[in-house]
């Protein structure tokens, strides 16, 4: 019999396989039972939220001076990211003069400071705070974007290219994990899929803003290809100085948080995350161990599965809506409805996955939804079927874009400790977004004559293999927990020795 202690109420509770335990009283009371140590059978602690407000109210007030911070933020970053998709309709490669797969390179060498510099950023962030960190970064890649509308020839596009990518390193792993760091595990996947679908909202607003940017060609003796970086690189450098002054931070740090609110808060987290170790320094040593742990590499070659498509999409989806004879601005008018749709998509998903407490299935289901898309668009390329085709895409985006949010949140929860999350969260976005060097030489223009089947047939191949890694991930987990659930006790584990393992502490489960 499991030696079972309530810390507060002194009831009876049941164990969830979700990692909670649940008490009807408890709930009466205003009051939450957890596991100690994330789904540990044996020692049960019930919190009280602070006077005067619960639970909810409080996940709700975090949710206000956190989602929209970042969700705006990463719409900045994926705009000033992709925006050169949209110029390339304005005449960016003849004023250029770029010629073969020059405008393929120009998009390639935005990943490489991306792949290389994701794990010092994440270090980097920890050190000084969300904050201050990724409002600097902000700052950095706005400006790099004017430049981008400044550029006069091939050199300088690849030299902004490059610097964008130093800057915008940071965005998606610091945001993933300052939202890992805030919230518990039931309950962030809708948060995940919120924050990640600002890049479906960031296509959909990119098109309209590009179509209306676009009429601007020649104003001041500017084309309107370079209005579009502009524009939208001024309005980040100001959207990163408000930042600094207004981004939120770590739950140790938040200054929006009363006293005892931060204190159930961190216990609430600890309950449910483990032991959260914010204090510990990241060291050489913790980047190597965590890259010997297989379930890290998976996580990197799930990712990387669904870059290839999502970002083959994001870049060509213009290009690919061009051949469908539309002008300029009908083309940018038309990549509006498939973002939408993603978007959608990916919320309906990611409050069935939460209310389900399960990751796993929805994961694979979108994967299944952007196969399909792309098996229409290999094989229909009669000028007749346009309507099928464009559907198609639709299917894509809202494939790729429902299962990545899934995938990374999946991840992401199931690493224990800020150590663990700091270096597991961008290791995932660093290994993935090697996808994004395939993605930007998927879609070649030589190939446009064939109906770039072998771009489709790459996104194919890629997402089979992010489902594969799913797979193998979701067993990996499994087992791991049966044969946690069958140890006895915590092996004589220290408190800060169950700190330093993170998620491979014994008494640690790992969602499904």
């Amino acid at each position: 019999m499991s030696d079972t202690k309530d810390l507060s109420l002194g009831e009876k509770t049941h164990h969830d396989p979700s990692g909670f335990s649940s008490s009807d009283k408890g709930a009466e009371a205003g009051r939450t039972s957890y596991d100690v140590g994330p789904h540990s059978p044996t020692t049960v602690v019930s919190l009280a939220p602070p006077e005067g407000i619960t639970e909810a109210a409080l996940v709700r007030k975090i949710d206000r001076h956190i989602i929209p911070f970042i969700i705006f933020l990463y719409l900045l970053a994926f705009l000033d990211r992709v925006n050169i998709g949209n110029a390339r309709s304005f005449g960016l490669e003849a004023d250029l003069g770029l010629e073969k797969v020059e405008y393929n390179t120009a998009l390639t060498i935005f990943f490489v400071p991306y792949i290389i510099l994701e794990i010092p950023g994440n270090i980097l962030l920890k050190k000084f705070s969300p904050r201050v960190w990724l409002s600097v970064c902000c700052v950095g890649f706005g400006l790099v974007s004017i430049f981008q509308g400044l550029v006069k020839n091939y050199g300088g596009l690849l030299a902004t290219r490059f610097f964008l990518g130093v800057f915008e390193c940071s965005m998606f792993p610091g945001c993933f994990f300052l939202l890992a760091s805030w919230y518990k595990r039931a309950d962030a996947q809708k948060r995940y899929s919120l924050f990640f679908s600002s890049t479906s909202l960031a296509g959909a607003f990119g098109g309209l803003l590009a179509s209306a940017i676009g009429k601007m060609d020649h104003l001041q003796g500017y084309r309107g290809w370079r209005w579009i970086f502009i524009v939208e690189g001024c309005v980040t450098v100001v959207a990163g100085v408000v930042f600094f002054f207004t981004f939120p931070a770590f739950p140790e740090q938040a200054r929006f948080l009363k006293p005892a609110e931060r204190e159930y808060v961190r216990a609430m987290l600890q309950a449910d995350h483990g032991h959260a170790a914010a204090e510990r320094k990241i060291t050489l040593k913790d980047v190597g161990k965590a890259l010997t742990d297989h379930r890290i590499w998976l996580g990197g070659f799930m990712y990387l599965g669904l870059i290839v498509p999502a970002y083959s999409y994001a870049y060509f989806s213009p290009t690919i809506i061009g051949t469908y004879n539309y002008s300029a601005i009908q083309t940018q008018l038309h990549s509006v409805p498939p973002w939408a749709a993603a978007f959608g998509f990916a919320m309906a998903t990611a409050v069935a996955s939460d209310y389900l407490r399960h990751r796993f299935m929805f994961a694979i289901l979108g994967i299944v939804v952007a196969i399909a898309g792309f098996a229409v668009l290999m094989t229909v390329h009669d000028p007749a079927h346009v309507n099928a085709q464009y559907a198609a895409l639709c299917l894509v985006a809202m494939g790729a874009y429902s299962a990545m949010p899934i995938i990374v949140c999946w991840f992401n929860m199931n690493l224990g400790g800020h150590h663990r999350k700091a270096i597991g969260t961008a290791w995932q976005i660093a290994f993935g977004n090697i996808g994004g060097i395939i993605a930007t030489y998927s879609f070649v223009a030589s190939d446009a004559k064939n109906h770039y089947r072998t771009g489709y047939a790459i996104c194919v191949s890629f997402t089979c293999l992010s489902a594969l890694a799913c797979l193998m991930y979701a067993v990996s987990v499994t087992m791991e927990n049966k044969r946690r659930a069958k140890m006895q006790g915590d092996g004589g584990l220290t408190e800060e020795e169950k700190a330093d393992l993170g998620d491979l502490n014994p008494e640690f489960r790992y969602m499904l």
